[in-house]
């Protein structure tokens, strides 16, 4: 659909009043979003009156509160029949991390050198690149890691998440959804 001069004005009026590209598209009908940011620009209609505003709320409004629980006073024959195969859920109790802090180790000069360095020697860089006195540790390091035991236990720490991760209630909590 071709630009007319009403179109142009229409557009125009409506983009002044803040609408979006989008809802100014679908006013004019025929064109896509795309079509009206380009004759915009083409245009040169920088300034707006307002930017546009969502259609929808941002926020939720508050849920309201919950009735109160049944008092122990009731008797369970006035209470009303509840299924049995809903179950009560109970929080469950974390266990405390332990994790052994990192003692803060100040480094002796490595024994090796970018020319010295081998394939099973520990690559953990000691100083500063463009110092004289950088070097590499050099240690023997084993099962084909770059570094040696020392240095792979900082290098490699444990993720958050799998010390967080129990078996036993993730397995509960998968089965939730089913139940």
């Amino acid at each position: 659909m071709s630009w007319t001069d009403e179109r142009v004005e229409t557009l125009k009026k409506l983009w002044q009043e803040g609408h979006s590209a989008s809802q100014i598209a679908k006013q004019l009908g025929g064109v896509t979003r795309n079509a009206v940011i380009g004759k915009v620009h083409r245009l040169g209609l920088s300034g707006r009156a307002a930017p546009s505003q969502p259609t929808r709320p941002l926020y939720k409004p508050a849920r309201p509160p919950r009735p109160a629980a049944a008092s122990p006073a009731v008797h369970a024959s006035d209470r009303p029949a509840v299924p049995s195969n809903l179950r009560r859920t109970e929080p469950v109790a974390t266990r405390p991390v332990i994790s052994q802090p990192i003692v803060p180790y100040v480094e002796e000069p490595g024994t090796a050198t970018v020319l010295t360095l081998g394939a099973k020697m520990c690559k953990w860089p000691i100083g500063d690149p463009s110092s004289d006195s950088f070097s590499f540790c050099g240690r023997r390091s084993d099962d084909g890691t770059p570094y040696c035991v020392e240095h792979a236990r900082v290098a490699y720490q444990p993720s958050q998440k799998a010390k967080k991760r129990d078996g036993g209630t993730d397995l509960s909590r998968s089965l939730r959804r089913y139940l």
